[in-house]
């Protein structure tokens, strides 16, 4: 995973996503990088748009508290128009489908 980040810092910071960068990244990290992981990890990322992968990521909200003082209930009708946890499950694995070719 610190590989990763190391990839990440080396997008934001609009560097080259090679080899000796990572490594260079990790190794002033004190992270000890097996030199198969480094080029695999290049290697897939390679034909990747990380800046696409990123704006495509799906971030987990947490959930809102409930309004205290008098706030009442919907009716069982209006809930119905909320997604299920069903499709909300689908859409979650979709977007981690997508997020997975960034990690290999």
């Amino acid at each position: 995973m610190e590989l990763v980040y190391a990839a990440l810092l080396l997008h934001s910071a609009k560097k080259p996503i090679d080899e000796a960068s990572v490594k260079k990244i990790a190794d002033a990290a004190g992270i000890e990088a097996d030199e198969a992981q480094i080029k695999a990890l290049v290697g897939s990322l390679k034909d990747v748009n990380i800046e696409e992968a990123i704006k495509n990521a799906a971030v987990a909200a947490a959930p809102a508290a409930p309004a205290s003082g008098g706030a009442e209930e919907k009716p069982a009708e209006e809930k119905k128009d909320e997604p299920s946890e069903e499709e909300k499950e689908a859409k979650a694995e979709e977007a981690a489908g997508g997020l997975s070719s960034l990690f290999g």
